[in-house]
């Protein structure tokens, strides 16, 4: 309370004081500025008429040192031109002479709940900042916040694992904009993309004549990450081979191109991503036990977003103000049905499928709500009780039909959410890969969609 009138004070003070208010007195703008400076205020009752300054001099100072703290300017009914330019100049609301006393403690109040709320929300942009595209504020992600933050800074090689879909990507790119490095590269490699005989070539580059087709010298991605992050999305894909020469870059620093004797200096921070257990695959032989450890120095660990569900209710309404706002569509929240769908979902397919059924029902929304029926087939299904019923009508059913219809429908949905890929589908469905092609053929089902 920045004020020199005493009685003016003695009954605000007792009123403050009645309402459980802490507060602090200061009777002229360079006592008060210098209190707002030295403590922690989440209000400011600021009258216009100080004998060292007018309060309409104080208030930009004020807003300056905090943009944020709210301000409740004191005013006579004479001077409420004065009110209206301290509106301008960022005031949060003012109080004419004679005052209720009602009015003040309601706006105090609307003042102190508003000042809550925005220290709550600069917090968390301080915690996100960094992170990106990545949200959540449940317990498991805030953990893996921590450990970017402390991660990000060292030269240290990480590997990420989880599930198909929880957003190793976005991860590895967080890191890179955290790190040193920031400002250098960051390149990506999906290894399973890349057929085995070019991968190589596609790592290390190649010189002229190396091989058919190599008509030209090529720089390759670790080279192209030089002093910044390359990405190993599916690491454990990796040709045994390849795996070698992976190595020797880790140890040495340096690449050799494909078809050249020449090596070449190289300061590239390695992110290798999988969504297998790599430890088992070097178990069976199918992974250098050397060049995991050398990989998994830090791990981070990215929880399902089943083991994470009080962040789905905050990705869903992201989710849906991006392609709202990229499709043009109205849409503005979630029926509660619709949101109960989302939060008991098993999601299988995890942030990357919830984002998709997301698009899906903002697309096909004829509403400003999305409701239940605007949701994916599975989702629904779920909701409405699960498996298809078991009811047998009195005429019968043909088990077969119906058994295959569910298969046929179950295996869609996985090809949509691995985008048509069946390796990614099969894993999603856990069958061999072969098994799921046998029953896309068996059942029917589109070229297209597989």
């Amino acid at each position: 309370m920045i004020d020199d009138e005493p009685v003016l004070q003695d009954v605000l003070g007792a009123l403050l004081k009645n309402a459980g208010y802490d507060y602090h007195q200061a009777t002229t703008a360079a006592a008060g500025m210098q209190m707002i400076r030295d403590e922690e205020i989440d209000v400011v009752l600021l009258d216009l008429m100080l004998p060292d300054r007018s309060g309409l001099e104080l208030l930009p100072e004020i807003k300056t040192f905090d943009q944020h703290l709210p301000v409740v300017v004191i005013t006579a009914y004479s001077s409420v031109e004065s009110a209206i330019e301290a509106m301008r100049l960022g005031a949060f609301h003012y109080v004419p002479k004679p005052f209720k006393n009602e009015e003040v403690l309601h706006l105090v109040q609307r003042a102190a709940e508003r000042r809550s709320l925005l220290v709550e929300n600069l917090q968390l942009r301080s915690r996100l900042e960094g992170m990106g595209e990545i949200v959540g504020t449940s317990r498991r992600i805030e953990e893996v916040f921590e450990l970017m933050r402390r991660a990000a800074p060292a030269r240290s090689n990480i590997l990420v694992v989880g599930e198909s879909g929880t957003g190793k990507e976005l991860v590895a790119r967080a890191i890179h904009r955290l790190s040193p490095r920031g400002d250098g590269p960051f390149v990506p490699v999906h290894t399973s993309a890349i057929p085995t005989d070019l991968l190589e070539s596609t790592l290390f580059g190649h010189v002229k004549g190396a091989f058919t087709g190599a008509i030209n010298n090529r720089k390759g991605l670790i080279e192209a990450a030089h002093e910044g992050t390359l990405f190993l999305d599916e690491v454990g894909t990796i040709a045994p081979e390849t795996q070698t020469k992976l190595l020797r870059v880790i140890q040495e620093r340096e690449i050799r191109r494909v078809g050249s004797v020449e090596s070449r200096a190289v300061d590239t921070r390695l992110v290798a991503a999988t969504n297998t257990d790599l430890w088992r695959e070097v178990q069976e032989g199918r992974f250098r036990e050397d060049l995991y450890f050398r990989l998994n120095v830090i791990t981070i660990e990215l929880p399902p977003l089943r083991e994470r569900r009080e962040d789905i209710p905050l990705l869903a309404t992201h989710f849906l103000r991006v392609y709202a706002e990229e499709n043009q569509r109205t849409v503005q929240g979630f029926s509660a049905a619709a949101m109960d769908a989302l939060s008991t979902y098993h999601w299988p397919g995890n942030v990357r499928e919830l984002e998709n059924a997301v698009e899906r029902a903002v697309v096909l929304s004829q509403g400003d709500t999305v409701e239940l029926d605007g949701l994916p087939q599975a989702l629904r299904a779920e909701a409405e009780g699960g498996l298809p019923t078991t009811e047998i009508p009195p005429a019968g059913i043909d088990f077969r039909k119906v058994v295959g219809e569910y298969q046929a429908g179950l295996i869609r949905e996985a090809l949509r959410l691995s985008g048509g890929v069946q390796r990614q589908a099969a894993k999603l469905l856990m069958l061999s890969p072969t098994t799921l092609n046998e029953m896309i053929h068996r059942l029917g089902i589109d070229a297209p969609e597989a």
